[in-house]
């Protein structure tokens, strides 16, 4: 495990602690006259700063299809944008994200199928992952790029 990824893990723990132990009346049990439903959210997951930066034009190389990106990210590292395959395009719907090393986001497609994309940035700046449909769990592929990240 390298130093910047304990770095970060123990300052996610240590945040996560710190959120917890702020919070920690808004976790117990509600008051008499209270409702369960009223309390507040005290916890929210803590994302990790992006590692890399994901926008810009580039090939995913999927087992079943070679998609066109066209990505802008954040400083947040929120993703927007849209993709192809051919004649066939989609737009990312809201959600997406660089959370470290990890990429995530969800394409809906115009023919219908809504697309969730999971990958990592390898020790070779390189993107790999699975996607697999939405509507049809059954439906998936590992995916890869060529550029580096």
């Amino acid at each position: 495990m390298s130093a910047s990824h304990r770095l970060r893990k123990l300052l996610t723990t240590t945040a996560a602690a710190l959120l917890l132990s702020v919070a920690g009346a808004g976790l117990a049990a509600p008051a008499s006259g209270a409702t369960a439903g009223t309390a507040p959210s005290t916890v929210q997951q803590v994302r990790a700063a992006p590692a890399f930066y994901a926008g810009g034009l580039w090939v995913l190389y999927q087992t079943n299809a070679t998609v066109h990106v066209n990505l802008t990210q954040d400083s947040a590292g929120n993703l927007f944008g849209t993709v192809s395959s051919g004649d066939t395009v989609g737009t990312l719907e809201a959600g997406g994200a660089v959370d470290g090393e990890r990429i995530y986001f969800t394409v809906q497609w115009n023919h219908g199928p809504r697309g969730r994309y999971t990958g990592v940035r390898g020790a070779d700046h390189r993107l790999s992952g699975t996607t697999h449909d939405l509507n049809n769990p059954a439906s998936q592929a590992n995916w890869f790029t060529q550029r580096m990240f």
